[in-house]
């Protein structure tokens, strides 16, 4: 079955005014809100720009004991080094020696490794917390087991719904 084309004259003015007439609400929508649009793009683009956050140094350590002047004018002073930015305390070499041992499809090297190193807590691993969601966490200790106090009624009656839906209890359905 073929597409019927009846457009006459009429119609056809009809549809080329339609289309004029959507041309202008558009250009008018633009000249009116184009500049506020434009605006909001530039602050999601700059908003989508990778934020750099300061890096937090650890206390310095108190400054050595002066040594004495002779000892020092003797030996030139080494060129200071800047000191390696890490977010991380230095991994143990006991667990720096599981990345070299066999490998992570015989659940040993790199996947032994991490799982040991996942058993640490957060605070032996890094310096700060270094993500919001650290600071729920952090410094919590280990994990204390709290015991259910209650009685057995007190469970029953606080399980079951009040609107009368188990309002005659069997003795099967409880779990004596």
């Amino acid at each position: 079955m073929s597409r019927q084309l009846n457009i006459d004259t009429l119609r056809q003015n009809f549809w080329k005014e339609e289309y004029l007439r959507e041309k202008m609400l558009r250009c008018e929508w633009y000249r009116k809100y184009g500049s506020m649009v434009k605006a909001k793009q530039k602050a999601k683009a700059a908003a989508r720009l990778p934020l750099k956050l300061p890096t937090l140094h650890p206390k310095a350590p108190l400054s050595p004991p002066p040594t004495p002047k002779s000892a020092s004018s003797k030996v030139p002073s080494p060129v200071p080094e800047a000191p390696f930015q890490s977010e991380m305390y230095p991994v143990l070499p006991v667990t720096r020696a599981l990345l070299y041992e066999g490998i992570s499809h015989d659940f040993q090297g790199r996947y032994r490794y991490l799982n040991t190193r996942k058993l640490d807590m957060p605070e032996t691993r890094y310096l700060f917390p270094v993500t919001t969601s650290f600071t729920y966490g952090w410094q919590l200790g280990p994990p204390v087991k709290q015991e259910l106090v209650s009685c057995k009624t007190c469970r029953i009656e606080s399980f079951f719904r009040k609107n009368g839906a188990f309002a005659l209890l069997d003795p099967r359905d409880l779990a004596l």
